[in-house]
């Protein structure tokens, strides 16, 4: 999640400098909202920060509880599958943000300051590789899971938001390399 908030704040900078440019002052309120947006999707994904550090703390608690009795065993194994879910729904929501965050670096990119259009295609990779280290938490969660139709559905969706990761990061990096 840090470095898909790092991914975000590089397309920010990329728009509130285009708003400050000399001669695009017509263009100030378009390249703020931008930064609204990017800021907006930074401050989530540091927030998944710790959300992520809670969830795997939930599961380091739920391995602690008793186990004496088969009623402490059942009560464990449920806490063991609701925090491993937890684990799971935290990194996924992290990769839908860093998707979602692509979205500031491909038209800051397209729109905007080119002197800076390196920053915003840096700031894609960031995107995909916060959304790539997501993916992969994601996958070794659901490997002690039992619930199998929660891990199909949460893979399906992990999958599909690694194959479009990887096509936006595509795109936002051909838009940069034209113009550097």
């Amino acid at each position: 999640a840090y470095v898909g908030a790092l991914g975000a704040a590089l397309g920010t900078m990329v728009a509130n400098l285009s708003a400050h440019k000399r001669g695009w002052d017509d263009r100030w309120e378009e390249f703020s909202a931008w930064a609204v947006k990017g800021e907006a999707y930074r401050r989530e994904l540091i927030r998944l920060v710790d959300e992520d550090t809670r969830s795997f703390d939930r599961i380091l608690a739920a391995f602690q509880l008793p186990k004496g009795t088969e009623e402490e065993q059942r009560l464990r194994k449920e806490a063991i599958t609701t925090a491993t879910k937890g684990a799971i729904e935290v990194p996924l929501h992290t990769m839908r943000v860093c998707v979602e965050s692509m979205e500031v670096m491909q038209a800051m990119a397209e729109i905007g300051l080119p002197a800076s259009v390196s920053d915003a295609g840096v700031g894609a990779l960031c995107a995909r590789t916060g959304a790539l280290a997501a993916y992969m938490n994601v996958r070794i969660n659901c490997a002690g899971l039992d619930d199998e139709a929660f891990k199909k559905k949460a893979l399906e969706e992990a999958e599909a938001l690694r194959t479009k990761v990887t096509h936006l990061e595509d795109e936002v990096m051909r838009v940069t390399l034209e113009k550097v």
